[in-house]
């Protein structure tokens, strides 16, 4: 179904019941990716799944495709279905986005799942950033494409890489690097490690992320943030909720039990 106002964002809306969850896809996805996870959790809680901004079924600003405006449209989103305060669960720039969520609309969060959100940059990573960006912009969705492709692990279940690959490729080139500069290079992203630091101790709800990085799992653990929790999942690619599909839904559900 598509919403009115500005930006209309795509979105499908599923099961019923107490616990509502928000399930939002990364940078060069679509809500395709969390289908697996709906028809696991929608026979207990209700389960909403956007496409952002610039992505997917939705509509495709030609300014502004950054995780600061998707979570804006989020929250808006969640106004409008009457389904908050959610449980949101990101993945990469989703994670992101639900994090800015709960930061700047708080009255829209219960609580938080990122799962190897894009935050917290820091050495080579951020070194390299500079010239990701000009690659972006010269190539787009090609370059995209290109990174994601070796984002698997050599377990991943067959077609996954295609998948995202094709789904990355569909992605406008403009909406890639507004979306990538949105989160690390902009005046207000949060992706480089100090200003995550500054953005997370904003937050206020009950939080869990989860890393394949175990030298970053480590550094945010050791924030010690209120209320917040860390898992490290070693051997498992970036697109972890997706290789280990039954490990994550045991997860959500776990934790939007609480």
């Amino acid at each position: 179904m598509r919403d009115p106002g500005t930006v209309r964002l795509f979105h499908t809306d599923h099961g019923s019941g107490d616990i509502v969850l928000l399930l939002v896809h990364g940078w060069g996805g679509d809500g395709r990716e969390w289908s697996p996870h709906v028809e696991a959790l929608a026979g207990r809680h209700r389960v909403i799944v956007p496409d952002l901004r610039g992505h997917g079924r939705s509509d495709v600003p030609a300014e502004d495709n950054t995780p600061r405006a998707m979570a804006r449209d989020l929250a808006a989103l969640i106004a409008r279905l009457a389904a908050g305060p959610v449980v949101a669960v990101g993945h990469s720039m989703g994670g992101q986005v639900v994090n800015l969520l709960a930061v700047e609309h708080p009255e829209a969060i219960h609580s938080v799942i990122a799962l190897d959100p894009a935050h917290g940059a820091d050495g080579d990573e951020v070194a390299d950033i500079p010239r990701r960006l000009r690659t972006y912009q010269a190539n787009g969705a090609t370059a995209a494409a290109e990174f994601v492709a070796a984002a698997f692990s050599p377990n991943a279940p067959t077609g996954l890489r295609t998948a995202h690959v094709r789904t990355m490729l569909g992605t406008p080139d403009h909406v890639i690097v507004q979306a990538y500069a949105g989160m690390y290079t902009d005046r207000r992203a949060v992706g480089i490690r100090e200003h995550s630091e500054a953005y997370l101790r904003l937050r206020k709800c009950p939080a869990l992320t989860v890393w394949t990085s175990a030298a970053h799992a480590d550094w945010e653990g050791g924030l010690r943030l209120p209320g917040a929790r860390v898992e490290h999942w070693p051997g498992v690619g970036h697109y972890l909720h997706e290789e280990r599909f039954t490990e994550t839904v045991r997860l959500i559900e776990q934790w939007s039990g609480r």
